[in-house]
């Protein structure tokens, strides 16, 4: 049967010249920008870790003691022989290749500024072959122990220093009542519902949890005595965490087990937590983070044990802490002279200061943190909540149906308003109606949500038109209710495209800085905030300001260290919805 098609005339000649030109311009411009951005890239980490002051003697002690041993283990991990015989051709081939035209580039052309051939091959060779073996390597089922237990670990201490700069801002004696009287009872009844199979139990879970957190609102004010921070911290995080851990093991093993693997990394919590009050340490912070990295580290060591495979991978974290150990001592043996990086723990720790040396991004760190965080949360269940009512409860004809219509496309039109426009709708409306105060963390984060909003809403839209309307039939052809459907059937299938869209729009949130301008946000801070309504700085502020100082020391190595820091947390951010996201397509 013959088809009808509106632009059977429309083709024209059929030329294959063009569409392999189209073909390569569409390459060479891709290559262009990675390129380009990638050459960015490497000059602010150059002058973030002072690599131009690296002798070649530190980068090779660096390259044989931890980059090879890593590449080594990728490719045990991979036992490609192919993959190996392309992976050492490369590396040597690319050395002499890269030495000859780097050379023969200053001699001929032009000295290139802050580089030599060792730092080239290190970036045009080295890194991206050893990214390119990391994948292989993750394949395979010792690398993908190793690289399980290595995200664990550093996973664990990321999340842990951020919920401590999380509490940073919200009241613990409260957090420590609304726990006690409202979360926990709560949580026992559901779990005792449905181990017994009570529905007045799992009903019953909603309405205490609601009496618990309005008793401690009332109790708070009146209550005097309390525990300690970290007494708090360890009763409402650590136990429970651990306790979570125990549980998942002693389903799979034995209850003996299952005490072993919540109750050492407690323990060993605990203690670290006292000996950092000790210290002088932030007693609270280092609990958080040895507890949320212990248990999912033992947990998954005890999962790995059971299975018995890979186990050879296990030993990646300690080769890698070999590596910086052995090199640092052959360093320090040979007396080779180091860099000194401007990115470096006390650059994380201090406030800003106006010598380069001592300059510290701390407060802008723990103002993005909060930020990120509440706008997260706040953009997330706006957008998802406005999504699903569109799609799925707003009718499709009538005038309902216009009125939907027209919704949506302003919702798409507001996607694409200048970013200062939404800073002064936060200043007229959150600062000065509301009273939320100028410059106030939960003043920019309602700022920061409004405009990532439209951006959340249309891809969320898009991926619950995704799901194919015979799952909808037939969960209504079983009796389910629509709200059953949405959350049973809808939702689950849309997630992995709503996680991707989330993910885009934070990241555009985190590095925008015109609407904090315009709602008063400090450029600088030098303590960081204590609560939602102190003023606050954040990273894009701190380093726009100091890209304006005159030194070149902070317009170079200060600024660079920050746009790192930025990177780094943008990408464990987005790293840790991408990991949320493959887990729902894989619906685990």
């Amino acid at each position: 049967m013959a088809t009808e098609n509106s632009n059977a005339d429309g083709f024209g000649e059929v030329s294959r010249v063009r569409g392999i030109a189209f073909e390569y311009l569409s390459f060479g411009a891709s290559v262009f920008g990675l390129v380009a951005l990638g050459v960015l890239l490497v000059y602010v980490a150059i002058d973030a870790f002072d690599l131009a002051n690296a002798s070649p003697a530190w980068l090779l002690t660096y390259f044989l003691t931890l980059v090879v041993p890593f590449l080594a283990f990728c490719l045990y991990s991979a036992d490609d022989p192919e993959v190996t015989r392309r992976a050492l051709g490369a590396l040597g081939g690319g050395l002499v290749a890269v030495a000859v035209l780097f050379t023969a580039i200053e001699a001929l052309v032009t000295p290139i500024p802050r580089l030599n051939w060792q730092l080239a091959y290190l970036f045009v060779v080295a890194a991206p072959v050893t990214a390119y073996l990391a994948y292989v390597g993750s394949r395979g089922r010792v690398g993908a122990v190793g690289f399980g237990l290595l995200g664990r670990l550093v996973g664990g201490v990321a999340i842990g220093l951020a919920v401590g700069t999380l509490f940073l801002v919200f009241d613990a004696l409260l957090w420590f009542l609304a726990y006690t009287l409202g979360v926990l009872p709560a949580v026992g009844l559901y779990a005792f519902g449905r181990a017994r199979d009570e529905a007045r139990a799992r009903t019953a879970a909603a309405p205490v949890a609601l009496v618990g957190l309005v008793a401690a609102v009332v109790l708070r004010g009146v209550v005097a005595t309390y525990p300690s921070d970290l007494i708090i911290y360890l009763w409402t995080v650590a136990v429970p965490v651990a306790a979570a851990g125990a549980f998942l093991v002693a389903d799979r093993r034995s209850r003996t087990a299952g005490a072993v693997v919540g109750g050492v990394p407690l323990a060993l919590a605990t203690a670290g937590g006292f000996l950092a009050a000790g210290a002088g340490l932030p007693a609270p912070t280092v609990l958080l983070a040895l507890v949320l990295t212990g248990v999912p580290t033992a947990v998954y060591v005890s999962r790995v044990v059971d299975a018995g495979e890979g186990l050879a991978g296990l030993g990646l974290p300690l080769l890698l802490a070999a590596g910086v150990v052995a090199g640092a001592l052959i360093v320090e043996a040979l007396g080779v002279p180091a860099p000194d990086p401007w990115l470096d723990p006390s650059y994380l720790t201090e406030a800003p200061s106006r010598t380069p040396t001592e300059a510290g991004l701390y407060p802008a760190i723990v103002g993005s943190v909060i930020i990120i965080a509440m706008v997260a949360v706040l953009s997330f269940a706006l957008g998802v909540g406005t999504s699903v009512f569109l799609e799925e409860y707003t009718p499709e004809s009538g005038p309902l149906g216009t009125l939907t219509r027209i919704l949506q496309v302003n919702i798409a039109n507001l996607a694409a308003v200048p970013s200062v426009v939404y800073g002064l709708l936060g200043l007229g409306l959150f600062a000065n109606l509301l009273g939320l105060g100028i410059g106030t963390a939960v003043t920019a984060a309602l700022t920061l949500s409004l405009l990532i909003l439209p951006i959340t809403i249309i891809s969320a839209q898009e991926a619950i038109r995704s799901v194919p309307d015979d799952l909808r039939r037939g969960s209504d052809a079983m009796g389910a209710t629509r709200w059953q459907t949405t959350k049973n059937v809808v939702l689950p299938e849309a997630m992995p495209g709503i996680l991707t869209g989330t993910i885009l729009a934070l990241g555009r949130a985190i590095g925008e800085t015109a609407p904090l301008i315009m709602i008063g946000a400090a450029t600088t801070v030098f303590r960081a905030p204590d609560s939602l309504f102190s003023r606050f700085s954040a990273m894009p502020m701190q380093i726009y300001t100091w890209a304006g100082f005159p030194q070149a020391d902070f317009r170079y190595g200060v600024v660079a260290a920050g746009v790192i820091t930025l990177l780094i947390i943008l990408v464990g951010m987005n790293g840790t919805a991408i990991l949320l996201r493959n887990r729902a397509e894989r619906g685990s």
